[in-house]
């Protein structure tokens, strides 16, 4: 099962709340990019419902990134929201993750936590990984800069890879 963004930056919110790490839109980013990656090699399963996007400073989630966009490089203080189509309202953007994801949320979040946004994102631009790959494609045009699933799944299952999460 896939998760809605929203949900999975709010955990990685509360999770890093928890442990007084504050995090910037950034590094959120980062972070939810790597957990849907583990998710993919380790729980053979998509963790994000929505596509990443490339853009300059790495994978993004622009419904994520829109969400929080407000708090630049200041650290994220609320949490996302969602519409509510029963009420018509926005409401808090909950999750209830199944007990895989939220273990591997929970070890995901607190080792790429630790580490700067800045480092995140080099993490992110890794030569020939799927960022790079999209980013710096050779084809004419690619609406949306997507990342696919495939080459997150080819990239970071090579044994060889810098940052393997085989």
């Amino acid at each position: 099962m896939s998760y809605d963004g929203r949900a999975v930056a709010n955990f990685v919110l509360d999770f890093c709340a928890e442990k007084k790490r504050p995090i910037t839109n950034l590094a959120l980013q980062k972070i939810i990019y790597f957990c849907h990656v583990w998710s993919l090699i380790q729980l053979k399963r998509p963790l994000v419902k929505q596509g990443f996007e490339a853009w300059p400073l790495g994978p993004v989630l622009q419904h994520v990134y829109r969400e929080f966009k407000e708090f630049d490089k200041q650290p994220i203080d609320r949490r996302a929201l969602r519409l509510d189509r029963k009420t018509g309202k926005q409401v808090i953007a909950e999750y209830d993750f199944d007990d895989e994801s939220r273990a591997l949320l929970s070890r995901v979040a607190d080792f790429y936590s630790q580490l700067r946004a800045g480092d995140l994102v080099e993490l992110s631009h890794e030569l020939g990984g799927p960022w790079d790959q999209v980013w710096n494609h050779s084809a004419a045009i690619n609406p949306g800069m997507l990342i696919n699933d495939d080459l997150m799944i080819g990239f970071y299952s090579k044994p060889e890879g810098q940052f393997s999460v085989q």
